[in-house]
């Protein structure tokens, strides 16, 4: 395994992701300095390749596997987040708020 802490977390998972899907979530976690796999960074790194994604414009089919990448990235952080089931219903509720203001902008 290569690369940060987190993408050593995420090429644990099962089952292991296609490729080019791997390749998408090394990328996207590329810039995360922790050693840690918590769900806040990874909802972080989610958060910041929507956001990229969104303002390139997503609404193309080269845009599918960023947008399945940014899909498995908020999966995987609820994954972790299982680890504290105390604190899953709030991080649920930061994840969904900070999900959807970053669709403000775009709304008519």
């Amino acid at each position: 395994m290569t690369g940060t802490f987190v993408s050593k977390w995420l090429d644990t998972r099962a089952p292991v992701p296609p490729p080019e899907l791997a390749a998408a979530l090394r990328a996207m976690t590329a810039h995360v300095a922790t050693r840690e796999p918590t769900a806040e960074v990874l909802l972080s790194a989610a958060h910041d390749a929507m956001t990229t994604l969104l303002h390139d414009g997503c609404l193309t089919r080269q845009s599918a596997l960023d947008l399945l990448a940014v899909d498995a990235l908020v999966t995987y952080a609820f994954e972790a987040a299982a680890d504290d089931p105390d604190g899953l219903d709030r991080r649920a509720e930061q994840a969904l708020a900070s999900i959807a203001a970053l669709a403000e902008p775009y709304r008519a």
